[in-house]
């Protein structure tokens, strides 16, 4: 890591009363208007030292990235000329492209030739239009239109129910209350010790529920926001065919990592799945919102299909992106993948991909080395969780000191790191992204939180 980026504050640091004090003046809305060069100094001083510097090699917690080079050419072009992409009236040339560049990605990801993809604002959403075509598919079995008659149609909503793991992303939840089936009818699975689905407890629950339950979806995911882990995705695929269950993969993460040769063994099966969801802003620093909704079978988008009088009209020939999901407005996101792959090319594309995986990989073989670190599971993707235990540490007290040592990183604005809970444990979580990022800027920042942790027991001993 350069001596200067060491030397520059991930963000100001400042506290939530402090941001609000500096940024105030910036919505005191006036009669008269600034000049573009007296807006940006104010925005210089108020707003940029608050921002997160995610460039910067001490940037190790979340998913986010400056935007690729190739990318961002992309995004300007689309700022410029500020196409919705709805329909062919709107954006002949921005239609088209997202039904080229959604045809694509499916060759590229290795669909077959009856799949198709649609450009959705983000995973939450992508999450939560997959079960809602999975509920469709369910009322469907059950001889109803749910576009018609929705849950009212079903003899008992309360039966209805989603399988997936105990880790899985917080957007489910939100997809079973906007769909109406509520958080009871989002039930969990077993994980092994490497906090993937453990497929003996998916058929046991499906037996189990059998005649009790109705599973309208199983979802597995491809790469866990907690741990990064990759669920067995071919033997849950034979098993929702068996069971004749729609599967979906949250692949927001995860899922470009199965471009990696070496890694792609972890995404077989990924072919038989009803849905995926995928977030390119995540891994390829592609301008946000940028998420992909790909489906195994393109006729199934015509469940989401709501015709217009003034345009979608039905029967039209043209390509209408906006047949496939919700919005009526929709931002040009696939220019900015496109310029983005067409820049970059396929082979450094997967370099990108495969440099923070090699970071994290080489991270937890010396963090197996290390005294008084423990390695939380062996890591499938670009995410490291580890737990600082200093000789002797009280047990039931490690939960409080993680907690210590995330939030003295945090408050002092130099570097980030993130926490989640695995199972009963508070954890660390260090993210690598930034294909920049190194092995050594990941075990400096391990080398310091042993050093907060160990200042803490420190402390304990002394009360």
């Amino acid at each position: 890591m350069a001596k200067e980026q060491k030397k520059t504050p991930i963000f100001s640091g400042a506290s939530p009363e402090q941001v609000a004090e500096d940024l105030r003046p910036l919505v005191e809305f006036e009669e008269e208007g600034l000049s573009l060069a007296a807006l940006h100094q104010l925005l210089e001083k108020k707003l940029f030292p608050h921002l997160m510097n995610y460039d910067i090699p001490t940037f190790q917690s979340m998913f986010n990235a400056i935007p690729e080079e190739g990318a961002k050419f992309g995004a300007v072009i689309a700022l410029q000329h500020n196409q919705g992409v709805t329909n062919w009236q709107v954006s002949p040339g921005g239609a088209m492209l997202e039904e080229l560049c959604g045809k694509a990605l499916c060759r590229l990801f290795g669909f077959a030739r009856e799949a198709d993809a649609t450009f959705m604002y983000c995973g939450t959403y992508a999450n939560q239009n997959a079960l809602y075509l999975a509920l469709h598919r369910q009322a469907e079995i059950e001889g109803f239109d749910l576009n018609q008659r929705g849950l009212q149609g079903f003899k008992d909503p309360s039966r209805l129910a989603v399988l997936t793991s105990e880790d899985a992303h917080l957007s489910l939840r939100h997809a079973v209350r906007t769909l109406g089936v509520g958080e009871q009818g989002l039930i969990p699975l077993k994980v092994d010790e490497n906090r993937r689905i453990d497929v003996d407890n998916l058929r046991e629950k499906l037996d189990e529920l059998n005649g009790k339950r109705d599973i309208f979806c199983v979802v597995a995911t491809a790469g866990t926001t907690s741990s990064g882990s990759v669920d067995p995705i071919m033997p849950i695929a034979k098993i929702c065919q068996e069971s004749d269950t729609w599967l979906h993969v949250d692949g927001a993460y995860g899922f470009a990592y199965c471009l990696v040769p070496e890694r792609e063994h972890l995404y077989q099966g990924r072919e038989l799945a009803d849905s995926v969801s995928w977030d390119p802003h995540k891994q390829l620093g592609i301008p946000i919102p940028n998420s992909v909704l790909f489906l195994r079978r393109q006729e199934d988008f015509g469940r989401m299909t709501i015709f217009g009088d003034y345009f979608n009209p039905e029967g039209d020939p043209k390509p209408n992106p906006g047949l496939k999901s919700p919005p009526t407005t929709r931002p040009f996101s696939a220019l900015s993948l496109v310029t983005s792959l067409r820049y970059q090319g396929l082979i450094k594309l997967v370099e990108r991909l495969r440099a923070p995986l090699a970071a994290i990989k080489e991270t937890a073989g010396r963090i197996e080395e290390e005294q008084g670190v423990e390695l939380s599971l062996t890591p499938d993707t670009g995410i490291l969780c580890f737990r600082i235990i200093p000789e002797g540490f009280p047990k039931d007290k490690r939960n409080e000191l993680q907690e210590y040592v995330y939030d003295r990183i945090m408050n002092e604005g130099r570097r980030t790191i993130s926490k989640t809970i695995l199972g009963q444990d508070t954890v660390l979580r260090l993210v690598a992204i930034s294909p920049s990022l190194t092995a050594d800027d990941l075990m400096e920042t391990v080398g310091y939180a042993r050093s907060v942790a160990k200042e803490y027991s420190s402390s304990m001993r002394t009360k």
